[in-house]
């Protein structure tokens, strides 16, 4: 089912979705309904039917219900209901099992049904606000309103990463990273989690950083500075030196927004890293048509610190502490 994404132009700002949902109950505990969940084409390995499950020894986490074998790859199986927080419809005889792939792991949803895909643009995705995010364990990052209905698109990579600790971002201490020089880099990610711990890393890795939420605001931030430097009659790498940038973010994704950095003629000076759950062999060339400099996998922060200083200086760039 991935593959349909992979026909997607890179940098039109278009992604797909499998749209699913969830048999649930209403809090009154009697009233059915379904809710309407997504999730990014380019993540799906397969949909499949329930299969048999078996148990696994000590699981911390209630939703995870086991583990199955699908040629010859063992794959944990959560339960999506349960992770959200929300309490299962009666009756679901048709539940659905999809086969995720990113950050280089494997793991399965169960759902109650997958619906269709539906091609779309980034900027008929609306961020979630917080009263959204609360209510739905903090793991949904988009909204998507279609047909008479709302899609919740989810953050799998939160799920996973939470029930993988291991898989958090970490960046390498016994590094000296002050030896390196200080550079400033504008991160846009849309989780608010990976958004603040990639702030915090790269500033241990002796990066001055400013976050913003998505591509757009993004953009926005890279004009305005552009227009600084212009009226100052300075050279853009005064104010920045590299842009990191998710690949999935509402209002404009990061492939889009690389290839308006690399188009312009004063911004496309500036290092472009994508930093994401979405580099694998299958999509790598997506970022190379838009003009990455650099795509790295979450959660590699150390090799994100270190790519982006060896790139800031194939530029030319020099330190912040000898460009003032």
């Amino acid at each position: 089912m991935s593959q349909t994404n992979i026909l997607l132009e890179a940098g039109t700002n278009e992604l797909e979705i499998v749209e699913f949902h969830l048999d649930e109950m209403e809090p009154d505990g009697v009233t059915p309904y379904k809710g309407y969940y997504g999730v990014n084409v380019a993540k799906v390995l397969e949909i499949i039917r329930l299969p048999k499950i078996t148990e696994l020894p000590e699981v911390g986490d209630k939703s995870v219900l086991g583990a199955f074998n699908l040629r010859s790859h063992i794959i944990p199986l959560v339960d999506l209901s349960l992770w959200l927080g929300k309490q299962r419809g009666a009756g679901a005889v048709d539940s659905k099992v999809i086969v995720t792939e990113f950050n280089n792991v494997t793991t399965a949803f169960l759902v109650s049904g997958v619906n269709r895909i539906h091609r779309i643009s980034w900027e008929e995705v609306e961020p979630p606000n917080a009263y959204v995010s609360s209510l739905t364990n903090n793991t949904i990052t988009g909204v998507v309103k279609m047909e008479g209905r709302i899609i919740f698109l989810l953050d799998l990579e939160r799920i996973v990463g939470a029930l993988n600790p291991q898989l958090a971002l970490r960046l390498d201490e016994a590094i000296d990273w002050k030896a390196g020089g200080r550079y400033r880099a504008l991160v846009a990610d849309d989780s608010t989690v990976i958004r603040e711990m990639l702030k915090d890393l790269l500033r241990r890795a002796n990066f001055e950083v400013e976050a913003v939420n998505n591509g757009r605001e993004a953009w926005t931030r890279l004009e305005e500075i552009k227009n600084k430097a212009e009226e100052e009659n300075r050279p853009i790498e005064s104010y920045l030196q590299c842009v990191v940038s998710d690949i999935e973010m509402p209002q404009m994704d990061g492939h889009n927004l690389c290839k308006r950095i690399k188009e312009d003629h004063v911004l496309k000076k500036l290092p472009v890293i994508l930093f994401s759950s979405l580099i694998t062999d299958k999509l790598r060339h997506k970022g190379l048509s838009v003009g990455a400099d650099d795509q790295i996998s979450k959660p590699e922060v150390t090799h994100l610190a270190q790519r982006a200083m060896v790139l800031i200086k194939e530029c030319g760039f020099g330190s912040l502490d000898s460009t003032g």
